[in-house]
């Protein structure tokens, strides 16, 4: 059986932490800036984890 092909779309926007965990960042913050304020802009810079839901289509897609 050949191996699992990684999804280089999700390896350039995913990351595995070292517990194996997922990290992703946060949408919405590219453009139309000026109607959110400060401290939703500030929150939307910080990386995030995948949810539990999501953990397994992730997996695949990065071939993990």
């Amino acid at each position: 059986m050949p191996k699992m092909k990684t999804s280089r779309a999700a390896a350039k926007r995913l990351k595995v932490t070292g517990t194996g965990k997922i990290k992703r960042h946060k949408a919405f913050k590219s453009h139309i800036l000026t109607k959110k304020n400060k401290k939703r802009k500030r929150g939307l810079r910080q990386a995030t984890l995948v949810s539990s839901a999501d953990m397994g289509r992730m997996k695949r897609l990065l071939g993990i």
